[in-house]
């Protein structure tokens, strides 16, 4: 399986691995080939005995901005069909991470936008810089949240919080998070990378067993039916990509001006 990248980087330190996206003069935005390499990444580890833990965090300024839109392959001149399945790349890439059987920690450093905040409401465990923020911005471009993610913003902050972030747009700076249940831990950005470390290190000397396989029946436990609810949100966003809102959410942001809604 793969094991060298050109989005991000994979260093280890004993049972401790360190995922960092790589992209950061796009602030780690995820196009098409970033979010294929963090699925591989994430599948590396299922044959890793020896990894215990894994960090993941974005170098330079940012966690990860969110969809490149500047990407176009997923849309490139394919069957329907092709790009239908093109467009599962980023649920695949965040059931991958998921799924994994070592404990995950993010430490967010400032925006998880869009899909960054996708990335790391699938991680066990955040760990926010205090220049850290989130926003899922899909609203305001005339599209619905994709990657089955909806449920795991709303596992970690309710129902009404969640509709202010992912119907609303809000953008949530970090002492909300940590109010609202989003960060485990808030420190200063230049604590941020130990203070992982030091959580790593504390479920490093757990039982690997015992600790993976409640993990993993937790996550099961608290995410029984989100397969069954969200397994149409990427027809779902085909479908809103092609509404007149759509084209005046995009016009608007090019124009520098709010866009005006006609439910069409």
């Amino acid at each position: 399986m793969q094991t060298t990248f050109e989005n991000l980087t994979v260093e280890r330190d004993g049972p401790i691995a360190t995922v960092t996206f790589n992209r950061p003069e796009k602030a780690n935005a995820l196009n098409y080939d970033h979010l294929a390499e963090i699925e591989v990444a994430a599948l590396t580890f299922r044959e890793d005995a020896d990894t215990r833990v894994v960090i993941f965090t974005g170098a330079g300024t940012h966690f990860s901005s969110g969809a490149d839109l500047t990407d176009t392959g997923a849309a490139s001149a394919v069957p329907f069909v092709l790009r239908r399945r093109r467009s599962r790349i980023g649920e695949r890439a965040i059931s991958a991470l998921y799924d994994m059987d070592q404990i995950t920690i993010a430490a967010w450093n400032g925006a998880a936008m869009g899909g960054g905040a996708c990335i790391a409401t699938a991680l066990d465990f955040r760990i926010g810089a205090d220049d850290c923020f989130m926003q899922y911005p899909e609203v305001d471009i005339g599209v619905n949240l994709m990657w089955k993610s909806l449920p795991l913003i709303t596992h970690l902050v309710g129902p009404a919080r969640a509709k202010r972030l992912v119907a609303g747009g809000d953008r949530v700076h970090a002492a909300t998070l940590l109010d609202w249940g989003v960060l485990d831990q808030l420190v200063p950005r230049a604590d941020l990378a130990s203070t992982a470390h030091e959580l790593a290190e504390f479920y490093v000397n757990k039982s690997p067993i015992a600790c993976q396989m409640i993990k993993r029946s937790i996550n099961a436990i608290v995410s029984s039916l989100d397969q069954s609810i969200m397994h149409m949100d990427v027809d779902q966003n085909i479908l809103s990509s092609r509404t007149e809102d759509r084209s005046e959410a995009i016009a608007a942001y090019r124009g520098k001006r709010k866009p005006i809604f006609t439910g069409n």
